[in-house]
């Protein structure tokens, strides 16, 4: 990660393995939680559960200003630019430029997140300087690490990330990518 923590752009569209993430808009939030209130997403993500159309309206409204700060940006994944079918996020966090993704459960199987990561990862080594980008994730969350190993991440000899959230513990591995 690079020193600078300049603000996003104000619209951000990537397109590349068949997909294009674009920044998410009020036409969203009725399908935010059709993807985003599933129980898998609920325990392995630290997404809001229940997640409603007052949840919906806060994750926008918290993207943008996440995004004016410079500290992060979510992008809807869609395979046209339309129907959102899940969430990459890039983070600008003290551990490094981290990405993350949720798929809703109607679109799981399609590599969707694998996909996501693989357009993410070149913008955050192109655009923000980052000379590696991370996947934090529980061992146990197979989805996951399946992501992590198809995209190319390796898991790295660094200490576990403990915690507790939604009342549970977690325990996270961290996996890197070096800029190519």
């Amino acid at each position: 990660m690079t020193g600078t923590t300049s603000s996003f752009p104000e619209r951000i569209e990537l397109s590349g393995e068949g997909l294009v993430l674009r920044d998410w808009e009020e036409a969203d939030l009725a399908v935010m939680p059709e993807l985003f209130d599933h129980p898998d997403i609920a325990y392995w993500t630290p997404i809001v559960s229940p997640f409603d159309a007052a949840a919906a309206l806060a994750r926008l409204d918290r993207d943008r200003q996440l995004r004016a700060a410079g500290t992060a940006i979510l992008l809807a994944i869609t395979v046209d630019g339309g129907a959102p079918l899940g969430e990459v996020m890039l983070r600008r966090a003290p551990e490094g430029t981290e990405i993350g993704y949720a798929v809703g459960p109607a679109h799981r199987g399609q590599g969707l997140a694998v996909r996501a990561v693989r357009v993410m990862a070149p913008y955050a080594f192109e655009q923000l300087g980052a000379e590696q980008v991370i996947l934090e994730l529980e061992a146990e969350n197979a989805a996951s690490v399946a992501v992590a190993t198809k995209a190319g991440f390796r898991l790295l000899e660094v200490p576990l990330i403990t915690g507790e959230e939604k009342g549970r513990p977690y325990s996270l591995q961290t996996w890197g990518l070096d800029r190519p």
